[in-house]
């Protein structure tokens, strides 16, 4: 699948390889918080983007939880939307015509409750025009195994990345739960089970409570942490995970400047999402590619690339 370069020259070189799919530049989108890029057409010059990342799709339409859904907290966000979403064949019909007419890569982010959705939904994925590529969201509950969360459980992630990768006809990135004792070991079992890269970390679990009323915030009791107060939580993950594995490592979690993205690549990330930033300033991925450039250019640097993994470790 060609797109096109949207690079004005061929310096600064911003191109990355995400497996086999090579974009222009580091910053995509994160899911979830950029619905489907029509959204914010009027807001920002999309073609900048390395690579869109849509909101998540499940094989029917999702209602999602009741509110009150969204909390601000200290430098951060909780939320419990309850992956709401219009269901692959609607995503198909009503929203792809679109994101292929953007000529960027569209990497389309899917969730399910058992290993057979989650093939069934990739199935329906084969062909359509403008996907260039599945983020597999592994954080969601097995109904088959008593809820336990897929992400939670290397054989489990294992088997969703196996089962995804066997029918798709694009690269598949599996995205990460933070919410475990070991994320290397997930890891290492998703890159077993044939996954081309990780992207990580999804949101941290928490809660908020009112004092007034004595009760949760949220009507769903829990919800997922994202924003800057997760940003060194994140980079440590990052970093771990790229020392362990040999596919390339997206990062995501709390980034909201240029200066955020340089230390998720340093850290050893090939390239970066933008998430909960986009709800703050809506420019926020294209003024990153920007400085993204304007630092490539300063440090005269032959490309990104060679900054990636280049963290200084003092052993001393």
């Amino acid at each position: 699948m060609e797109f096109v370069d949207n690079r004005e020259d061929i310096f600064p070189d911003l191109r990355v390889n995400i497996g086999s799919l090579e974009i222009a530049n580091p910053v995509m989108t994160a899911s979830g918080t950029f619905g489907y890029a029509r959204e914010f057409e009027n807001l920002m010059n999309l073609h900048r983007l390395g690579a869109v990342i849509v909101k998540g799709i499940s094989l029917h339409p999702r209602p999602g939880n009741p509110p009150p859904r969204i909390v601000e907290t200290a430098c951060g966000m909780l939320n419990a939307i309850g992956l709401q979403n219009v269901g692959v064949d609607r995503f198909i019909s009503e929203k792809m015509d679109y994101l292929a007419g953007l000529n960027i890569p569209v990497i389309v982010n899917i969730l399910g409750d058992s290993l057979a959705e989650y093939r069934e939904i990739t199935e329906r994925l084969v062909g359509v025009p403008g996907v260039a590529g599945i983020e597999v969201n592994i954080s969601c509950p097995n109904v088959k195994k008593g809820g336990v969360a897929f992400g939670t459980d290397p054989s489990m992630a294992a088997a969703v990345t196996k089962a995804v990768k066997e029918s798709a006809d694009v690269p598949v990135m599996v995205k990460l739960s933070p919410n475990v004792s070991d994320i290397t070991l997930v890891a290492r079992a998703v890159e077993d089970g044939g996954a081309d890269s990780i992207s990580l970390i999804n949101t941290l679990i928490g809660m908020a409570i009112d004092l007034k009323t004595r009760r949760p915030v949220l009507a769903n009791v829990i919800g997922g942490l994202s924003g800057p107060a997760i940003k060194p939580v994140a980079l440590r993950m990052v970093y771990q995970v790229a020392s362990s594995v040999s596919i390339p490592v997206i990062g995501i979690g709390g980034i909201e400047t240029t200066e955020d993205a340089l230390e998720f690549l340093l850290a050893g990330a090939s390239a970066i999402q933008i998430g909960t930033a986009n709800f703050i300033n809506p420019r926020v991925s294209e003024e990153i590619v920007e400085g993204i450039s304007k630092y490539v250019v300063d440090e005269k640097l032959p490309s990104i690339r060679s900054i990636i993994g280049g963290l200084s470790i003092n052993d001393g």
